[in-house]
């Protein structure tokens, strides 16, 4: 099948992406700045993430790169937060760009991970590719971002962005938090809970990257999310269901913001509305395990959820 090689694969999203494509009879390489205590079957070198170096060799005769490297945006926003925020992505692109520009057989395919925040907090307004960048410091990365990795000059190559929603999985991520509030009777919806959520299972994450890195004839930038976005409040209701918690009184916009910054993060983050939709997944054939957040959620706390009925 060939080598893939994922930068920035050893957080929540990366792990799963690696042990999903040595399944499907890929060989693995993951850049990371810490070398894991044990080594699999997966292959990991050393990076820095914003220097050429050793690790350049992995990228020659690849088959695709995924790049997922970035600052977590889970922290409070502070000036020097957003500096290594931005930094962190626009120097990863700007130096895998470099490596595969030296290769002597470059990747097919690189695949690069964004975020729907590129449309900004856009209320009700129903948001597919087509859709303008919108406002505000998330948009302002993302775009940056992007900016950085459609500069790269790589005809051998074929590019696509993946403009990724919230991503659900039990083993970290926002819905982790999420669940844990549900667990202590915390899971009202977030301020008004108007708010649209976009959402993606873990698992059609991985496929879409598959997707993309297997379908040559893709490029440009893709919504990463379910069919359906849906409000907070009705997400929190729903997780409450699988959870088998009780309704919980919502909690007003300060006290979210209070809340995430005792927390250590941003509250805004729990505030914004993004409504996007993956209308170019859909109209390459690409077809959902999980379109629905019923399914999404009982697949994922479904043992949960029968113990506790």
């Amino acid at each position: 099948m060939g080598r893939v090689v994922v930068a920035g694969g050893s957080g929540f999203i990366g792990q799963a992406l690696a042990r999903m494509l040595v399944s499907r009879g890929y060989d693995v390489a993951v850049l990371t700045r810490r070398l894991p205590a044990v080594e699999g079957v997966i292959e990991f070198a050393q990076w820095n993430g914003r220097t050429v170096g050793d690790w350049a060799h992995v990228l020659d005769g690849a088959v695709a790169i995924v790049n997922l490297t970035g600052k977590s945006v889970n922290c409070r926003h502070t000036p020097e937060n957003r500096r290594e925020i931005l930094a962190s992505r626009v120097d990863s692109v700007r130096v895998l760009g470099e490596a595969i520009a030296h290769c002597t057989r470059p990747p097919n395919a690189f695949i690069q991970a964004s975020g729907i925040g590129f449309y900004g907090d856009s209320g009700d307004r129903i948001l597919d590719e087509k859709a303008p960048a919108g406002g505000g410091f998330m948009a302002k990365v993302c775009q940056e971002w992007e900016g950085a990795f459609e500069r790269l000059e790589l005809p051998a190559t074929s590019k696509v962005i993946l403009r990724i929603g919230m991503v659900l999985g039990r083993s970290g991520g926002a819905l982790a938090v999420l669940a844990r509030l549900t667990r202590l009777r915390l899971g009202g919806a977030a301020g008004d809970g108007r708010q649209f959520m976009s959402w993606i299972h873990r698992n059609d994450l991985n496929r879409m990257f598959a997707f993309a890195m297997e379908r040559h004839d893709l490029t440009g930038p893709f919504n990463a999310v379910a069919p359906e976005p849906i409000t907070n409040a009705e997400f929190m209701r729903q997780l409450r269901r699988v959870l088998h918690r009780p309704w919980s009184p919502p909690t007003p916009a300060p006290l979210v913001r209070l809340g995430a910054w005792l927390m250590g993060t941003e509250g805004d983050l729990a505030l914004q509305s993004y409504r996007c939709i993956s209308s170019r997944f859909v109209e390459a054939g690409f077809t959902f395990d999980y379109p629905q957040l019923t399914d999404a959620l009982r697949n994922l706390y479904g043992m949960e959820s029968r113990a506790a009925a």
